[in-house]
């Protein structure tokens, strides 16, 4: 094959007083790279607390320009079927075709109307992906970042339709570190929400990715009352 293959795992654990180190749940993901310099992710998600538990699967594709063109998301919560929908980016528009037993049949056509940073899928391997857009060479800085997405709320769960947050991404600056996937060139960022443009507002998040072009997620946690922590445990290169 002429693409190239990044794949890895992620495992959530707790922070919770009287629950650290306890595993909440994992991520496998896996970055094809195309010749033409787009790329496509999959990403499977299982939450396994707080209950209702959530099974999420991602596929979604990017441009040569890392801009987002179509996103496939479908949910199960508490092992029950809760929604799939497929979103297309591109001539000015946003558009969703999605489906669930709560929502039945919605076809949405959103125009974005300027510059937007990305489409915001969940899985934390596009977390770190997205960080992508800031730019590294005016050193330590903040800005507002946009993006749209399939659901405002923290863990995804809801029927997929569009949606749009605007949250503040910092980046801190490089620095090596090590995982139990090995020791890496990392790129530090932290998300906040002034704005509460996520539903209630999302606690601070820190996250470390590899410094090259790929930005892999390698570790990071969210604060407040989600006290959660991420970290890639399993990483090969094709």
């Amino acid at each position: 094959m002429k693409h190239t293959t990044i794949s890895g795992k992620i495992l959530y654990t707790s922070r919770k007083p009287g629950r650290e180190g306890h595993e909440r749940g994992r991520e496998i993901f896996t970055f094809t790279k195309h010749t033409d310099g787009s790329r496509t992710m999959r990403a499977l998600c299982e939450i396994d607390e707080p209950d209702p538990t959530v099974l999420r699967d991602i596929v979604y594709s990017l441009d040569a320009d890392d801009m987002p063109t179509d996103c496939y998301v479908r949910l199960m919560v508490g092992d029950k079927f809760m929604g799939a929908g497929i979103f297309r980016i591109a001539d000015g528009y946003v558009e969703c075709e999605s489906f669930g037993p709560t929502i039945g049949r919605v076809s949405q056509k959103v125009p974005f109307g300027g510059v937007f940073d990305g489409f915001g899928t969940h899985p934390i391997a596009g977390d770190a992906y997205i960080t992508k857009k800031m730019d590294k060479s005016k050193g330590p800085h903040a800005r507002k970042f946009r993006t749209f997405l399939p659901s405002p709320d923290h863990r995804g769960a809801p029927p997929p339709i569009i949606a749009e947050t605007s949250l503040m991404l910092a980046y801190v600056g490089d620095e090596t570190i090590t995982v139990a996937a090995g020791t890496f060139e990392a790129s530090h960022y932290v998300f906040t929400d002034p704005d509460a443009s996520m539903a209630g507002g999302h606690p601070e998040y820190n996250v470390w990715v590899t410094a090259d072009d790929d930005a892999i997620f390698l570790k990071g946690g969210v604060d407040g009352y989600m006290m959660t922590w991420y970290e890639l445990v399993e990483l090969k290169r094709v």
